[in-house]
């Protein structure tokens, strides 16, 4: 593994950025499968907010878990949730949302 020195540390702190964590999770009106034409189109609308720079990294869940997905927004915590409450699954109460907000340095991405 690397050696990572206290000076690179603090270097790379100063580099960091704010983001807004979103976690969803499966609401009150998940309902397989009458769900799919809802999060179609939220994924529709998650394919946007990349293409616009907003939604930096959106990893949905696999498996049968309550959670439905992990998206880093590249937004402030009140920004993410105006867009969040635009989304229309949420709005139909089949994904609900928790925001927090986070830390990372730009340009990190996840491998190929």
């Amino acid at each position: 593994m690397t050696t990572i020195t206290d000076e690179f540390m603090k270097q790379m702190i100063t580099t960091t950025k704010n983001y807004t964590a979103v976690i969803l999770k499966k609401g009150p009106g998940y309902k397989m499968p009458d769900v799919f034409p809802t999060i179609w189109e939220h994924g529709r609308r998650n394919f946007a907010l990349r293409a616009d720079g907003l939604l930096s990294i959106v990893c949905p869940t696999a498996g049968e878990t309550e959670m439905a997905g992990i998206g880093i927004f590249n937004a402030s915590v009140e920004e993410t949730k105006e867009i969040m409450d635009k989304d229309p699954a949420v709005i139909a109460g089949v994904l609900i949302y928790e925001l927090h907000p986070v830390r990372s340095f730009p340009g990190d991405s996840l491998p190929k």
